[in-house]
């Protein structure tokens, strides 16, 4: 985050062991796509997504049998473990009572007064946080059409219907004097969810999770996950978040902490630098890159800390030298030979083999 950005203040929670607003850091979430019930099949999920860099997992609990899961779940989970519950208040009952960090639910599709009151009552017993959230695909139609009397319409239609619908959950909550609410606002349309995270951060002082919903396959929601998402924390909006995509859970990680990297709310350890190539690219800079950052995960997921800040990768003679000058550690490549930098100076050029050598004690001087 730059100096001039101020990070909205909000009431904070904590999902276990996590905080969740008021100043803490902004924490990456994800959800499982297992079987729930099957819980050494989720809890491997949650393995690989911590080891990834998760600090928060979402679970679907769409029965009883997932409920019933929850308890050796939350047990063996490395990460906290928020239960997400449609429709039945009963589901949301047993997986506060098998001990989940938190619940996301939305009070207006659980039914009755008295259904909410219950979840809310055990939730405050319990010490454990809700999140509610408004969806562009299943807004209340009658808030819709409120707002349309008032004369709202387009884009700017469903992002106060969003408003207007997390507002609502949120009362429907506070008015049995619970407190502890997370709330996101999503749709598929950027512009959309910034928007109406945006208006709803001007009103009140919930934490929200943000992210854009339904972003699609890894080529398309990242990036609008990355505007979407990198929007609203340079405006200081954003506790937690996810990067929705259509893949693998664990591939939403890396685009989140890169995010976060970007933005300046985690330090990228370390930020790697690498020209686009041009026609005087005399290296196989692509690969050369690649072999960089295979290395790095290799090193990070061996356990390997690395404190260096910042890493060039360059290919050419023009701008590649002075780059990698500017890092802790840098290297510029051409017609078969590496210059590998430190800090600015020069350590000398080599054949690519050894200076691929060279490169990696040098990195390892930068590991704790």
């Amino acid at each position: 985050m730059n100096e001039k950005t101020v990070r909205r203040k909000t009431r904070q929670l904590w999902l276990g062991r996590i905080p969740v607003g008021g100043g803490a850091p902004v924490s990456v979430q994800s959800m499982t796509n297992t079987d729930t019930g099957d819980a050494a099949a989720t809890l491997a999920q949650i393995a690989r997504l911590a080891q990834a860099g998760c600090d928060i997992v979402r679970v679907a609990v769409p029965d009883a049998a997932a409920a019933r899961s929850l308890a050796e779940i939350c047990d063996a989970s490395p990460l906290p473990v928020i239960a997400d519950i449609h429709f039945d208040y009963r589901l949301a009952l047993l997986a506060i009572e098998h001990r989940v960090a938190g619940v996301r639910l939305n009070p207006g599709n659980i039914g009755e007064a008295e259904k909410v009151r219950l979840v809310a009552e055990k939730a405050g017993e319990a010490g454990i946080p809700i999140r509610v959230g408004a969806n562009s695909g299943s807004l209340s139609e009658a808030v819709r059409r409120e707002l349309i009397e008032h004369g709202v319409n387009g884009e700017e239609l469903v992002a106060e219907t969003l408003v207007a619908s997390a507002l609502r959950e949120c009362r429907q909550l506070e008015q049995y004097g619970f407190r502890a609410i997370k709330v996101s606002l999503k749709a598929s349309s950027v512009p959309v969810t910034v928007a109406a995270c945006r208006k709803f951060a001007d009103r009140t002082d919930y934490p929200l999770h943000i992210g854009v919903t339904e972003a699609g396959t890894p080529g398309r929601g990242i990036i609008k996950s990355a505007v979407g998402i990198g929007a609203l924390l340079l405006d200081g909006i954003g506790d937690t978040l996810r990067v929705s995509l259509t893949a693998d859970p664990v591939e939403e990680i890396a685009p989140a902490l890169r995010i976060l990297e970007c933005c300046n709310l985690r330090r990228s350890c370390p930020d790697v630098i690498s020209c686009p190539t041009c026609g005087r690219t005399a290296i196989d800079l692509i690969g050369l890159v690649t072999r960089v950052e295979t290395l790095l995960d290799n090193w990070r997921a061996a356990g390997r800390q690395l404190t260096l800040r910042k890493l060039a990768v360059m290919g050419c003679v023009v701008n590649g030298p002075g780059e990698a000058r500017e890092a802790e550690l840098g290297i510029a490549g051409g017609k078969g030979k590496l210059a590998i930098f430190r800090s600015g100076e020069l350590l000398g050029t080599y054949s690519e083999e050894t200076g691929w050598n060279v490169f990696q004690e040098e990195l390892s001087k930068f590991c704790r």
